[in-house]
């Protein structure tokens, strides 16, 4: 069945995760512009807060308190948006939580925990939310990484658990296309971003982690999130850094691992003290309602690749470009190839000549 998505303005989104970094930016930014939002995340201060400063500030928004990784907190989110706005259009799967550490270090109850967060509450979200949609009509919109795509050492069960929402993704995309069903689902992949996440996270480093370049704004993944929930796409990247890890893993996945391997670890260790007060893997200790991190260096505020990619006229050119000039590149590698074996073909014929000839002579 097609289904042609509302206008922002004229959204009800459904966001967890709402109150810090990815979520919290995407949460304001779509009340901004007029959309009805339910927010969801653990800390019901900081929702309330939030809620408040929205609807003081002329938006309309509801809330509820949820760990995403239980099914009935997470119908609970659905029946506070139902109650309060009567209906449901975009469900944004924005909830996650990180461990630092080698995966022989970390304990498996961590571990466990952590994919309770980002794999089950991705799958308790998407389920709830496809259950609803499917008589109005709606979007799914959850977020991975591009760690989906590519793992990195000493974030080994992060990088699983969003390989984990990549096919859960997928698969319910395929599921709900095959049945015709009015839902849109997509994949965000947002690279590293300024956000609390590192603070959050928790550490077996011995040094707070820190995130390694490029790093893009949360403003940045706000916009590609928004602009999915008003002209879905199957998925989309966040930064181009992002998008060329993920195809040189698949171009050269050996030279890929040998290049995390010398670089990410050390890449992802701070110089500075390991203060985890605000470690949020079984509980939110942060109500503070911050959307950045504070990383030392330099942040993309936007990103052309991801804007390029978002608009299909400006896709296709690029494209277009680009394949033409993969196209003359393997051209003009394919006749060097060429011309070396001609040559080396001729030399190896002129020493057999010779050696002929003086086993002749």
């Amino acid at each position: 069945m097609k289904f042609k998505p509302k206008k922002l303005e004229d959204q009800v989104i459904v966001i967890t995760g709402a109150t810090s970094g990815i979520g919290l930016v995407t949460a304001r930014e779509a009340a901004k512009r007029g959309a009805k939002v339910v927010l969801a995340a653990r800390n019901e201060e900081a929702l309330r807060n939030l809620a408040d400063e929205i609807n003081s500030s002329g938006g309309e928004a509801t809330w509820a308190d949820a760990d995403v990784g239980n099914e009935e907190d997470v119908m609970k989110i659905a029946a506070e948006a139902l109650s309060k706005f009567g209906t449901i259009d975009t469900w944004i799967n924005n909830a996650g939580v990180s461990i630092y550490g080698k995966l022989e270090e970390v304990p498996l109850e961590d571990s466990k925990q952590l994919f309770e967060t980002n794999f089950w509450g991705v799958v308790n979200g998407s389920l709830v939310a496809a259950r609803n949609l499917k008589t109005t009509g709606g979007t799914i919109i959850n977020i991975g990484s591009t760690l989906s795509d590519r793992a990195i050492p000493i974030q080994g069960m992060y990088s699983a658990s969003k390989h984990a929402v990549k096919g859960f993704t997928d698969a319910l995309r395929m599921e709900l296309e095959a049945e015709d069903a009015p839902i849109c689902v997509t994949l965000v992949k947002p690279g590293a971003i300024d956000t609390p996440y590192i603070d959050h996270a928790k550490s077996y480093l011995g040094v707070d982690p820190i995130n390694p370049p490029p790093v893009y704004s949360p403003e940045t993944a706000a916009s590609v999130i928004l602009r999915c929930a008003e002209h879905p796409v199957r998925d989309a990247f966040v930064g181009a850094g992002g998008k060329m890890i993920s195809l040189l893993g698949k171009i050269a996945p050996r030279s890929t691992d040998l290049i995390m391997e010398n670089t990410m670890i050390e890449m992802q260790k701070s110089d500075e003290s390991n203060d985890r007060e605000l470690e949020s893997l079984y509980e939110s200790n942060d109500s503070s309602l911050t959307e950045r991190g504070g990383y030392p260096g330099h942040v993309a505020e936007s990103s052309l690749y991801s804007k390029a990619t978002m608009h299909p006229v400006i896709t296709g050119t690029a494209l277009a470009i680009g394949a033409g000039g993969l196209f003359y590149g393997l051209a003009r590698t394919a006749k060097r190839v060429r011309s070396n074996n001609e040559r080396a073909s001729l030399r190896t014929s002129q020493e057999i000549n010779r050696t002929s000839q003086g086993h002749n002579q």
